[in-house]
């Protein structure tokens, strides 16, 4: 069969080169900064300003000599710092910034929702949203711990989370039309479009006439638009689900190959920040100075993304199997525009969104957003509790808790290849693959909450996370499933919404994400608070994460497909 016209090698592999560049260039400060550092350099922040309870006289950060001089219980004793009026507990101001960063994200994302939708503009949004974080993370080089201002960590650490998310959203929504750029793709969809134009569809066909079932099985058989046994529907029917099944596989490949490369960034810049922190102690300087290459990282390789992706990216045709609409021109998106519109009309648009009447027409999809506002929360929280867990609980160095965040990403590498080698091996569907990494994660909370037993605490002084060894393990574990779920969620995600307006949709993804991201270490700091013990966390992960399972298994995912593309949203 001859290459439609339509791919282009060199087009599709320059827009390729570009979004894998900005993976490589952003994923190194959710990695190293976002996950490891900025927690502990935010409770360092803190304990160096902070004192110790109960009587909050001693200050928290002392010298050796002062150290000798306390009881061991003063020694141990929670850290508080004193913010206005208020005092807070060290590990729980790391928290809370966090939690306060996620919600101010969320605005932003929701605001620029319309903005990084309209094509001239998306590449406009990833850079400055990307510059601004990678900026506020550089500027922590000059920030140190003992400055009157030391506070600014808390907005500097905000606006560098602000922009690592929004400039996401806008590298997520190119996904869709990646994978359309693919000759693969363009084949079926070519054949599709010269089989319409051969036979139409028969006169009072309805869409239940041409359904067919998207089993990743049909990607493996040849295109059956010669076979004269099956019916015109029928063959028309199953050049849909072979073009549904392999834009599913090539969105899941490219989103996995996009993770994998974000990680080995990841690992690449943990090891280089291994030798100051280790030499220099783990002290607040050093973790200052691994935030900022971070941030100097992310702005260099931001570069080649600036140079690589399309400033006005093309509208991807409706995945529909029956009529194919035209792709609109660039000529036709060039309306009057103003920014301050877009804004004004994304929160009217969210509302809308939200209203009954809209989630019903796609109820698939919001079901899922359900599914990954848990599970977004299940794993986030993961991270922040399980750093924070080493640090003061099992008094791990920042030299061993680097160790544990260059195992992690780096046995992500291998889930994220992994995991769709074997999916084409067994033919497991996206939910499917989905559904076992859940239940996979969910032991790790689980095994944490088991260190509560008197045998693990008393007499066998291991298991249940009770001993450091144990995070390396967990790690590895969390790393895998983490891995290969990044890449299968966004992937999955893409095919359920409505083609077009993708920067909407992921900021909606987002927002959700975020959403939970907020709630989930609000939650573990007012139980760390309350308790006195961070391990109780776990129980609340557990809850969120295994609570996604029966979602995520009544999803109907050909019909959230077929809603998607039959969407419309008219102004009321």
């Amino acid at each position: 069969m001859r290459v439609s016209p339509e791919y282009d090698a060199g087009r599709y592999k320059r827009h390729l080169r570009g979004w894998l560049s900005y993976n490589f260039a952003s994923e190194v400060f959710a990695i190293a900064a976002m996950t490891l550092f900025m927690p502990i350099c935010l409770e360092q922040f803190a304990r160096d300003n902070g004192f110790l309870m109960p009587d909050k006289i001693n200050p928290c950060f002392v010298s050796a000599n002062i150290t000798d001089g306390l009881s061991v219980a003063e020694a141990t004793a929670p850290c508080v710092v004193k913010l206005g009026w208020v005092w807070v507990d060290t590990a729980s101001f790391s928290l809370y910034v966090k939690s306060i960063g996620v919600a101010l994200q969320a605005l932003v994302v929701i605001s620029m929702g319309g903005i990084a939708d309209h094509p001239p503009h998306r590449k406009k949004i990833l850079l400055i949203c990307g510059y601004s974080g990678a900026l506020a993370a550089s500027l922590f080089l000059f920030l140190p711990s003992t400055s009157p201002v030391w506070l600014l960590c808390a907005p500097l650490a905000m606006l560098a989370n602000i922009g690592f998310g929004a400039s996401i959203v806008a590298l997520n929504a190119y996904l869709p039309m990646l994978a359309q750029e693919t000759e693969e793709v363009i084949r079926c969809k070519q054949e599709l479009q010269e089989y319409n134009q051969r036979q139409p569809l028969r006169t009072g066909s309805t869409g239940e006439d041409n359904a067919v079932a998207t089993d990743i099985d049909d990607v493996e058989h040849p295109l059956l638009t010669q076979d004269q046994r099956l019916g015109p529907n029928e063959q028309l029917a199953s050049l849909s689900a072979t073009y549904d099944a392999t834009l599913s596989r090539t969105t899941s490949r490219i989103s996995s190959l996009g993770i994998a490369l974000g990680y080995l960034s990841g690992i690449s810049l943990l090891l280089l920040a291994l030798v100051p922190v280790t030499k220099l102690g783990g002290s607040t300087f050093s973790l200052r100075m691994a935030i900022g290459m971070s941030g100097i990282w992310w702005a260099v390789f931001t570069i080649p993304a600036a140079i690589w992706l399309p400033g006005v990216s093309s509208i991807p045709s409706p995945r529909v199997s029956g009529e194919w609409d035209n792709e609109m021109e660039p000529a036709q998106v060039k309306e009057q525009w103003s920014a301050g519109r877009e804004i004004v009309d994304a929160w009217r648009r969210l509302g809308a969104m939200l209203q009954w009447r809209e989630i019903k027409k796609l109820r698939n999809t919001f079901q899922y957003l359900a599914a990954w506002f848990l599970l977004s929360d299940g794993f986030t929280t993961i991270i922040s509790t399980a750093v924070l867990f080493a640090k003061i609980v099992l008094h791990m160095p920042p030299s061993s808790l680097i160790l544990v965040s260059i195992i992690a990403p780096t046995s992500g590498v291998l889930g994220s290849l992994v995991m769709p080698a074997l999916q084409k091996r067994f033919a497991w569907t996206n939910v499917r693959v989905l559904v076992t990494l859940v239940l996979f994660a969910s032991l790790i909370p689980v095994y944490g909450c088991v260190g509560f037993l008197p045998i693990f605490k008393d007499h066998l002084k291991f298991g249940g996370l009770t001993t450091p060894g144990e995070m390396y393990g967990l790690a590895f574990v969390f790393g895998f499933t983490y891995g290969a779920f990044s890449g299968y969620s966004r992937a999955f995600y893409s095919e359920i919404i409505p083609p077009g307006e993708e920067s909407r949709w992921y900021g909606l993804f987002s927002i959700t994400d975020k959403t939970s991201s907020f709630l989930g270490p609000m939650v573990v700091g007012l139980i760390a608070d309350l308790t006195g013990n961070i391990r109780y966390g776990f129980f609340f992960v557990v809850v969120m994460v295994l609570a996604s399972v029966p979602i995520l298994l009544s999803i109907d995912v050909d019909r959230g497909r077929r809603d998607a593309r039959e969407y419309v949203y008219r102004v009321r």
